[in-house]
């Protein structure tokens, strides 16, 4: 092969144009999920760890639905926080429970808007846990029960697509089972098949009220250090019936995107959690990087390591600044 000066790498790189003409990963808003935190009653709160982000009361859920539409995303992905909350989490099941209400509304105002629905119990258990406890542990079977219960509800209000993200084992099986029981055998498992136990949720745990009250999650989250353990993850959710798996955090594991996706196909979902999303927002209001730029980087990175889905709670902003580069091209933008 011949080198410089017959090659030379630069040639590509001289125009937008042409940059863009060879581009090897690409984003559009169709690929991302936008995460909304949903209450029932009260006003909007801005969440003082992430940067424009908010709990919404359910009354907004129609607009945000028509947002997401008007801007082309992939869909919704939401979470809910209850009024009430006991042992067994019970507002998560519950048939007025805020986010099968919220799907409601959403599907009311923006029929054609995917909306996800996290299957969890840490929101609504008393004790922070993503499930039920014998002692002090979760107690892994009986969880399994109520998660069940948890995704036929929210497919029974209208949810397109159920994404658990307990970490119990057999808990897809469980799912899809149920669902399949319950007359709801189209309806689509997004696993967080790759959850590690993250410093990187700590944001959201404020945002959702759901960090534990004892102890933590490392006995069913997984450990950052492992990425064999990883693979066997989403091999056994997959054979479970996922049709969707996830990694998270995102940026922390582009190797575990890339090894699931050489190894199994898509599609595969990344989640840019709160963490990431905040050190970004938080670092440029101090004026140490360009917020635009970092935050692009971050999200392509995502899709170069091979995600076909991305959760961002920048799923907004990225979506309007990618109708704004189709709007100029050839014009210096943000992304």
């Amino acid at each position: 092969m011949s080198g410089f000066p017959t090659v030379r790498m630069r040639r590509l790189r001289r125009t937008a144009g042409l940059r863009r003409l060879v581009s090897e990963s690409r984003l559009d808003p169709a690929q991302l999920l936008w995460p909304l935190f949903f209450k029932t009653s009260g006003d909007a709160t801005p969440i003082p760890s992430m940067p424009g982000v908010s709990q919404h009361p359910l009354r907004d859920a129609g607009d945000l639905a028509r947002r997401a539409a008007d801007l082309g995303l992939g869909g919704v992905l939401l979470f809910g926080i209850p009024d009430h909350k006991d042992e067994a989490g019970s507002e998560a099941w519950a048939q007025q429970g805020v986010v099968q209400e919220a799907t409601r509304a959403m599907k009311r105002a923006a029929p054609d808007t995917v909306v996800v629905t996290d299957v969890c119990l840490c929101e609504y258990t008393s004790h922070g846990h993503c499930g039920v406890l014998k002692g002090d542990r979760v107690d892994n079977d009986p969880t399994l029960e109520i998660l069940t219960r948890t995704a036929v509800s929210q497919a029974e209000a209208g949810a397109d697509l159920v994404a658990p993200s307990d970490m119990m084992d057999g808990r897809v099986a469980a799912i899809r089972a149920g669902l399949d029981q319950a007359g709801f055998s189209e309806i689509p498992i997004m696993s967080y098949a790759a959850k590690y136990a993250s410093a990187f949720y700590g944001p959201f745990r404020e945002a959702a009220g759901s960090a534990p009250q004892f102890g933590d999650r490392r006995s069913y989250q997984m450990d950052p250090p492992n990425s064999d353990e990883a693979l066997r993850e989403i091999a056994l959710d997959l054979q479970e019936g996922a049709d969707i798996v996830m990694v998270k955090p995102g940026l922390p594991c582009l190797d575990i995107i890339r090894r699931a996706k050489e190894q199994f196909g898509g599609p595969i979902a990344a989640y840019q959690v709160s963490g990431e999303y905040s050190m970004i927002k938080m670092a440029a209001q101090l004026g140490a990087l360009d917020g635009d730029r970092a935050l692009w980087e971050a999200t392509i990175a995502l899709r170069r390591a091979g995600a076909d889905i991305i959760i961002t709670y920048a799923a907004p902003e990225l979506a309007e600044k990618l109708g704004k580069r189709e709007e100029g091209r050839g014009k210096s933008t943000a992304v």
